[in-house]
C-alpha cells in the first residue's frame, strides 16, 4: 500500500509504483505483466522483485481491455448438478484445474450445465468472451457444446477422448482402453472365467473403451463373448446396484465383475451383499478410477487408478499453449492396476 498525498489513508501500489521501485520504465513493467517479450533478464528480475516489494496486484479488468482477454478460464461440466457433489472425481479434477491455473495467476469459474436450456445459456456466456478458455469435463457423443464451441473459435481442452461431432478438440485422457485390459488380465488370471462388466454410458468415451478392452481381453484369452455378462450403467453408485442385480440375474454363475467406476463397484457390492455373493470368495471385483470410494468400500476395491494430477496438469498445459496460438493436441495418459482386497 502507499500513502495518498495527505499521509492518510492508503492506497493500492500501481504500476508508477512498480516503476519506480524496480527503477525502469512504465511501458518495461508493462511488458512485463504480458508476458515479458523484449524484455532483459535483469530487466525483469528487478520488476518481479519490485512487485513483491509494493504487492503491487494486476488489475485485471483494466489489463483485458488493452489485451482483449478475460483472463479467466472455464470449467464446464455438462452433466446433472447432481453428479458433481456424487461423483469424487469431479471434484479431484476441479481442484488439480484449479492448482494449476493458480500457478499462473488466472482463476477458474465452475459452469454447470445438465440441461439443454443451460448449455445453451452457458455456451452464449463463453462465445460473449467471459472467460479465454473451457476445460469441458464429461461430454457426450450428443452433447453439442464442444461443437459449438469450436465453431466459434473458443480455446478448448476435453477430458477424454472425445467422440462424435467434438472428435477434432483438444483432449487430454487416461488410456481407459489398456486400463480395462489390465483389469480384466488381473481377473482372469485369479482362475475366474464367466467375468461379467457393467459399463459406464455408451456415449462415452470412457464408457465405448472400457468396453472395447473388456471385449479384446476375453478374445485373447480364448472366451466367447456372452452379451449377458454386459450391462450398462452410468457411473453412478444406483447404476452399479441395479447392474451388478441384472448380470445376477441373467449369469447366475457369475465369478468376476469387471465394473467401470469404483462408484457403481460401490454399489455393486450392495447387491452381491444382498444376494449372499462373498467378495472376493465368490465373485471377484474390480473398478475404475481409485477414487476414494476404492478405499471407503469394505473390502477394499481393486482398480484402475487414472492419474487425476498429470490429467488436471495437463488439460491446464494444453488449453494455454491453444490459447497462446499453438495447434490443438492430444495427450493419453498410462493408467496403473492397483489391487486391494476385492479381487
Amino acid at each position: 500500500m502507499t500513502m495518498n498525498a495527505a499521509g492518510g489513508r492508503r492506497r493500492p501500489p500501481t504500476i508508477h509504483d512498480v516503476a519506480r521501485e524496480a527503477g525502469v520504465s512504465r511501458g518495461t513493467v508493462s511488458r512485463v505483466l504480458n508476458g515479458g517479450h523484449y524484455v532483459s533478464p535483469a530487466a525483469q528480475e528487478a520488476v518481479n522483485a519490485a512487485i513483491r516489494r509494493t504487492g503491487y496486484v494486476v488489475n485485471r479488468h483494466a489489463r483485458s481491455l488493452i489485451t482483449g482477454r478475460s483472463d479467466s478460464i472455464g470449467f464446464l461440466l455438462t452433466e446433472p448438478q447432481e453428479r458433481f457433489f456424487e461423483d469424487p472425481n469431479f471434484n479431484v479434477l476441479l481442484r488439480g484445474c484449479t492448482q494449476a491455473l493458480a500457478a499462473h495467476d488466472i482463476p477458474l469459474l465452475l459452469m454447470l450445465a445438465g440441461t439443454e436450456d443451460e448449455r445453451r445459456r452457458l455456451t452464449r456466456y463463453i462465445t460473449a468472451g467471459h472467460v479465454d478458455g473451457v476445460l469441458l469435463v464429461s461430454s457426450h457423443s450428443g452433447d453439442p457444446v464442444a461443437k459449438r464451441l469450436r465453431e466459434a473459435g473458443v480455446p478448448l481442452v476435453a477430458c477424454g477422448k472425445p467422440i462424435g461431432p467434438a472428435s477434432k478438440v483438444s483432449y487430454v485422457a487416461a488410456d481407459d482402453r489398456d486400463g480395462a485390459r489390465d483389469m480384466v488380465r488381473h481377473l482372469l488370471s485369479l482362475g475366474r472365467r464367466r467375468v461379467g462388466t457393467v459399463t459406464g454410458p455408451l456415449t462415452t468415451p470412457g464408457g465405448v473403451e472400457r468396453l472395447a478392452g473388456y471385449k479384446e481381453v476375453l478374445a485373447e484369452a480364448g472366451l466367447e463373448f456372452d452379451e449377458r455378462l454386459v450391462v450398462s450403467g452410468d457411473y453412478g453408485r444406483a447404476s452399479g446396484e441395479a447392474g451388478a442385480e441384472r448380470l445376477l440375474a441373467q449369469a447366475p454363475d457369475i465369478d468376476a465383475m469387471f465394473v467401470a467406476s469404483d462408484l457403481m463397484a460401490q454399489g455393486a457390492l450392495t447387491a452381491l451383499r444382498r444376494a449372499g455373493r462373498r467378495v472376493p470368495q465368490d465373485v471377484a471385483l474390480g473398478g475404475f478410477d481409485d477414487s476414494p470410494a476404492a478405499v471407503a468400500s469394505s473390502p477394499g476395491l481393486t482398480t484402475i487408478r487414472q492419474p487425476w494430477d498429470r490429467i488436471s496438469n495437463e488439460m491446464v498445459r494444453v488449453l494455454l499453449a491453444q490459447i497462446g496460438g499453438e495447434d490443438p493436441a492430444a495427450v493419453i495418459l498410462p493408467t496403473e492396476l492397483v489391487k486391494r482386497e476385492s479381487a
